[in-house]
């Protein structure tokens, strides 16, 4: 494994659709953006924590709480546009996506995506998984699926219930956790890669990839992670992240 530089964005957009101003409402004492960025923040692979956001009250709420921010445009179609827009702007080797709603984003899964990108050098983008068996779960197209070939490279995403088994018997998924790392130089194409009919069709960016003939290395974690979609989704976090850190996986 090689020394690199490695960064990490955390898009964060003002308007979310289906939860407004979801960044900015608190879970204990601090906003859903700061226990993103404090999760992020204890990686060990990390150089650089940086918050991209597209309005003044994100930068401003980013300031108060000491963390590291930088206005982006606001006419940007998806977070990886954002962080790319701030990747042009900074040497690195690495770049990590951490999205602005998942506040249970364990540290130790985002160096395992970093690790992905460092020992392998023909990988140019990674993300992560847990292994899981929830029947509900598997059902719910709010919670993306993946399968993979044996050595750990993506097959497909879904928001359906992948893989289908036919005979009943499927006890486990892999559940897709809402990250992704980079190497700089793909990043910067990605958002340019024409726009595919599966991306389209399942509101899923990281198909694009797949579509265009590129590989994505997944790798499994342990911890899982709730991206805040909706109101129920905010409340189900507050509750795992205002018990004890040894209860919910969470450094402290």
């Amino acid at each position: 494994m090689h020394n690199s530089e490695v960064i990490c964005v955390i898009p964060a957009r003002l308007k979310s659709t289906r939860l407004a101003e979801k960044l900015l409402r608190k879970i204990g004492n601090k906003p859903l953006i700061q226990w993103v960025y404090e999760n992020a923040k204890r990686a060990k692979t990390l150089s650089r924590v940086m918050i991209a956001c597209d309005d003044i009250l994100i930068k401003d709420c980013v300031t108060r709480f000491g963390g590291d921010a930088i206005l982006t445009k606001v006419d940007h179609q998806s977070g990886t546009e954002r962080i790319a827009e701030v990747a042009e702007k900074y040497e690195c080797d690495i770049v990590v996506n951490v999205q602005g709603d998942e506040p249970m984003m364990h540290p130790s899964t985002i160096d395992s995506v970093v690790r992905a990108l460092q020992v392998d050098p023909s990988c140019l983008m990674s993300t992560a998984y847990i292994l899981k068996n929830d029947p509900a779960e598997f059902k719910n197209p709010n919670a993306v699926k993946l399968t993979k070939t044996k050595d750990g490279w993506a097959l497909y995403f879904s928001r359906a219930p992948i893989p289908h088994d036919r005979d009943g018997k499927l006890g486990s998924y892999c559940k897709h956790l809402g990250i992704y790392g980079y190497r700089r130089d793909f990043l910067l194409k990605f958002p340019k890669l024409p726009s595919s009919q599966l991306e389209q069709r399942e509101k899923l960016e990281q198909l694009k990839a797949i579509e265009n003939g590129f590989k994505i290395k997944v790798v499994e974690t342990a911890y899982d992670s709730i991206g805040v979609d909706t109101e129920e989704d905010f409340l189900q976090v507050e509750k795992i992240l205002m018990q004890p850190n040894e209860s919910r996986g969470i450094h402290a």
